[in-house]
């Protein structure tokens, strides 16, 4: 476990990967619910109105949209950018293309990494190596 800075309230607290303490993740928990059902209703706001009208902040609204949480209606507004070639996205952090090529890369990357099965051995339904007839 690492000690770092929440994102949001900049106070020190125990990770275990995440950038938000839990005290700040139930905050966003249930602003997640006021902001998607003012959405609901009001299909075409933007975040300025969105943040204005349920008290939300533009940030945790940004950060419900990079988590996919939360998806805007048009990219075009430039709000959101792939993180990897800063095209305009609509949630998330990459775009479709960036997201297969990275999947692309992994796939790579993870044939390439020997099995601990050798080869004239399986595995049965329970997990254990059983050699082959």
């Amino acid at each position: 476990m690492d000690i770092i800075q929440c994102n949001f309230c900049k106070k020190p607290f125990q990770s275990l990967g995440g950038k938000v303490c839990a005290e700040c993740l139930q905050k966003l928990d249930a602003d997640f619910i006021i902001v998607r059902d003012y959405i609901y209703e009001n299909k075409r706001a933007d975040i300025d109105k969105v943040s204005e009208e349920t008290g939300v902040s533009k940030h945790a609204i940004l950060h419900l949209l990079k988590e996919g949480r939360l998806i805007m209606e048009d990219a075009l507004s430039g709000l959101l950018l792939c993180e990897t070639c800063k095209k305009p996205i609509t949630t998330g952090r990459m775009c479709d293309a960036c997201k297969k090529s990275v999947a692309s890369k992994m796939d790579k990357i993870v044939s390439g990494v020997k099995s601990p099965v050798k080869k004239d051995t399986a595995q049965d339904w329970r997990g254990t190596a059983k050699l082959k007839s």
